[in-house]
């Protein structure tokens, strides 16, 4: 029988640090990862390589993704995409440059139409007040020639009253000899109207 104080002892050795055999195995497994490391955040991916280890301490269950037994596939493939990174890359700024040549020619044409809109606008703004001048002009012109034509109408009308006036006088003197004194009195009298 085995005491109580065999059972309670440990059967394998301390370990310094505190890591046991199996802690320190996956804690070198994760140093040993094959995959690449990649960035999510869209940064500057060409210039991320992917990270890759060989150490050679490998567990029995895995496998290398690349071996170096002197096949360059995977490695011309990596390179091969990078490339097309690297102009795809090059190919979008050229296309953002030429977009922003093509915006900035855009942008000057509608500023030279607005510069020539606002010459055209000045102008015609002359104009409409040069013809607003000239029609105030016009309409003072038409309004004292209204006036006037106005009074000659009224003098016109005077006129004729004072022709038929005499006119009358005339027939009635004609008519009656006797009143030859009356009408010589009136031919001396001036006339009211000048």
């Amino acid at each position: 029988m085995m005491s109580s104080e065999t059972m309670l002892v440990s059967p394998f050795p301390s370990f310094e640090g505190g890591f046991t055999p199996w802690d320190s195995q996956e804690l070198f497994s994760i140093f040993q990862s094959q995959e690449p490391v990649r960035s999510n955040s869209g940064s500057d991916e060409s210039n991320r390589k992917p990270v890759n280890s060989n150490s050679g301490s490998d567990g029995p269950n895995r496998k290398p993704l690349h071996s170096n037994s002197g096949s360059d596939g995977p490695n011309r493939e990596d390179s091969a995409a990078e490339e097309r990174k690297r102009r795809r890359m090059i190919s979008n700024r050229e296309s953002a440059r030429r977009s922003r040549m093509r915006k900035q020619k855009h942008i000057e044409n509608l500023r030279n139409q607005l510069n020539q809109l606002r010459i055209q606008n000045r102008e015609l703004t002359n104009r409409l007040r040069s013809f607003t001048y000239h029609s105030h002009l016009v309409d003072s012109d038409n309004v004292q020639l209204r006036s006037e034509a106005i009074i000659l109408r009224r003098k016109l009308s005077e006129f004729r009253q004072i022709l038929v006036f005499r006119q009358l006088q005339r027939q009635i003197s004609s008519a009656w000899p006797c009143n030859s004194v009356t009408t010589s009195v009136n031919e001396q009298t001036p006339s009211l109207i000048t």
